[in-house]
């Protein structure tokens, strides 16, 4: 449905994307996430026609469009803050693409209602912008754009002024409806965990370039680079020395006291880093044999509701995090200054480029 091949976009002497290449199927949801200033929103700009690249090809359903404008690509944006026109009601926001494009006014009519009624606004129909809530406005911008039936909708950042539950809410009620509606979704975000509740799959993109693109599961489980784990969600991320292989195992240092077993194919020279996310790193008060098994000190617990994130530290220094449900440390919670029992299975350890 949409492919970019090779597309840079320049402004000046600052590259914000960077030879880019991508291919988006029929049907996908996929999300393009990194933080501000990555260049996410520049390649989506690339994509519905309001930039055009320094560089490189954009193809619509096979058709190369990298110089049509906007207006004359098979595509909707909802932007960040719905660009909703104020005098005009939500009966009217949404129908005014149709009307732009000059369709009868009974197809108009059948289709304003569909979409209403496809996103709950039963009621609020003479309503202005003014007088909805900011999910209700949420709304109007996503039903203004399905109306047209595009085959691609592009949203930056569509949920990022909304309330956290609302936001939730939003995150469930796009995803259903775009599985519903079978049109390709191009989604940009900042938030690593609204991109893995949502995505078919997500690029994460940093510099300019895409740093890794793969399901969420992918992405969270088996990230390729420090930068992606470290941004999706939080990690431990460790520079160790390398010893060598141990059958299936790459053998590696983490210090004097602390050597780890990882289960991969790598076998880095020398130095290599390594992720462990922090729901695999089991704390016991036990002694217990194995590999991948050390003290640790706790050096802090903070509440997080259902959860409690544990900050580590091994005896030579080295810090870690681990997290545990609360209702697991009812009865006895860990202490500052306990020591405890580290145990990390050698296929939960990440080896990273």
């Amino acid at each position: 449905m949409i492919e970019l091949r090779g597309v840079t976009k320049r402004f000046g002497s600052f590259t914000a994307v960077d030879n880019v290449s991508l291919s988006i199927q029929p049907g996908e949801f996929l999300t393009l996430l990194g933080p501000s200033g990555c260049g996410k929103t520049t390649l989506l700009r690339m994509l519905s026609g309001f930039e055009r690249p320094t560089q490189g090809q954009v193809f619509l359903n096979g058709q190369d469009v990298t110089a049509l404008p906007p207006n004359q690509r098979d595509v909707n944006q909802v932007f960040q803050g719905y660009a909703l026109f104020p005098h005009l009601n939500v009966r009217d926001n949404i129908a005014f693409g149709l009307r732009m494009k000059k369709v009868p006014r009974a197809e108009i009519e059948k289709r304003v209602n569909e979409v209403i009624a496809m996103v709950s606004l039963e009621g609020f129909e003479t309503r202005k912008p003014q007088q909805l809530s900011g999910g209700q406005r949420q709304r109007v911008a996503l039903a203004r754009a399905i109306v047209n039936r595009p085959k691609v909708l592009l949203l930056d950042e569509p949920l990022s002024a909304l309330d956290a539950k609302l936001r939730g809410a939003m995150q469930l009620e796009l995803k259903r409806l775009q599985a519903r509606l079978g049109i390709t979704f191009v989604f940009v975000t900042h938030d690593q965990e609204e991109a893995l509740t949502m995505s078919n799959r997500v690029a994460v993109v940093h510099e300019g370039k895409i740093e890794q693109l793969g399901t969420a599961a992918e992405i969270y489980h088996h990230p390729r680079t420090r930068f992606v784990a470290d941004f999706i969600c939080q990690s431990s991320i460790l520079e160790c020395e390398v010893v060598g292989r141990a059958n299936e195992l790459l053998h590696l240092r983490l210090d004097e006291e602390v050597e780890l077993f990882v289960k991969t194919d790598q076998t880095p020279t020398e130095k290599a880093f390594v992720s462990i996310r922090p729901e695999n790193i089991r704390l016991t008060r036990e002694p217990i044999a194995g590999l991948n098994v050390f003290a640790v000190d706790v050096r802090d617990v903070i509440f997080k509701g259902a959860t409690a994130q544990i900050a580590l530290r091994t005896p030579g220094g080295i810090e870690l995090t681990s997290v545990v449900t609360t209702s697991s440390m009812a009865r006895e919670p860990f202490r500052i200054g306990e020591r405890l029992c580290c145990d990390i299975h050698e296929a939960d350890i990440c080896v990273l480029s």
